[in-house]
């Protein structure tokens, strides 16, 4: 029995790595980091240089953001698990919308939850008009450039239906960009017409299997111990903060002391428009 045992214990168990993707894509403000090649780069490696790793398997839950970043994320996890020769599974926890949909796409195979929020595979940009409202406050706009073109769509100004003409194409573009990234990876798996499945709408997990968007319904500890074996062992690479970052981080909620006015109001915007975007799916 001893000998039995000290077998068993000497066994190499194959390991599976997790990475954890979690917030809005792009860069944040103060302290705050959202998600960018720059912030999980070192966590991306260090999940594909674990030993005797059978896959890599990465948990996202994020509303979307930045389209650059998105891809630039998505292109380097692929690279990898090319290099590196090792399967990648993507998990979709509460929501891989928009930028968030790009991310899970870098995966050989997708799943989520019944109730997943998945897709919005489309272009979104917004702002205020405040013309109206600086004239009521008796204000004087000044604003002086070099280049017809420099202030486009300023908020300050009247809206010019050639500058929004402008920016709908630049969205366009994108949009396109993001249509080409997802029929590439999901190929002859896409089960819906191209007029519903890239107006940016959003359904949930079990509609998503459906259209072809997820290959299952599942989470990464059944899907993997189903696919590799009830021995392997997880390793999981979440974010990492210095205790320098808890530390200020934690100030910050606290203190509102001279010079630290204008920190604590760009982090407040900042909150606000992160709530904004997990809020536009019911989160």
């Amino acid at each position: 029995m001893i000998m039995d045992k000290l077998t068993s214990f000497g066994k190499r168990r194959p390991v599976v790595a997790v990475l954890t993707l979690n917030g809005v894509i792009g860069q944040m403000g103060g302290l705050r980091r959202g998600l960018s090649i720059g912030s999980i780069e070192k966590r991306l490696e260090s999940a594909f240089s674990v030993r005797r790793l059978v896959a890599v398997a990465v948990s996202i839950n994020s509303p979307g953001g930045a389209p650059v970043q998105s891809d630039l994320i998505a292109k380097r996890l692929r690279d990898l698990a090319t290099e590196k020769d090792i399967p990648v599974f993507a998990f979709i926890e509460d929501v891989a919308a928009s930028g968030g949909y790009w991310l899970p796409c870098a995966g050989d195979e997708i799943y989520a939850c019944n109730s997943s929020i998945v897709g919005s595979i489309g272009v979104v940009s917004g702002g205020f008009g405040f013309t109206d409202l600086i004239g009521k406050l008796g204000i004087e706009r000044r604003l002086y450039t070099s280049g017809e073109k420099k202030a486009m769509n300023d908020p300050f100004g009247p809206e010019k239906p050639s500058e929004v003409k402008h920016l709908k194409a630049l969205q366009k573009d994108i949009h396109n960009d993001f249509i080409s990234m997802v029929k590439i990876n999901r190929g002859e798996r896409l089960n819906g017409a191209h007029n519903k499945l890239f107006t940016g709408s959003y359904w949930t997990g079990r509609q998503a299997l459906e259209l072809g968007l997820i290959d299952g319904i599942g989470d990464i500890r059944n899907v993997m111990r189903e696919k590799f074996g009830k021995n392997i062992r997880f390793k999981v690479f979440d974010e990492n903060r210095s205790w320098l970052q808890r530390r200020l981080s934690t100030q910050n909620r606290f203190i509102s002391g001279k010079g630290n006015d204008l920190g604590l109001a760009r982090d407040l915007v900042v909150t606000i428009e992160e709530r904004f975007l997990w809020n536009r799916f019911g989160l």
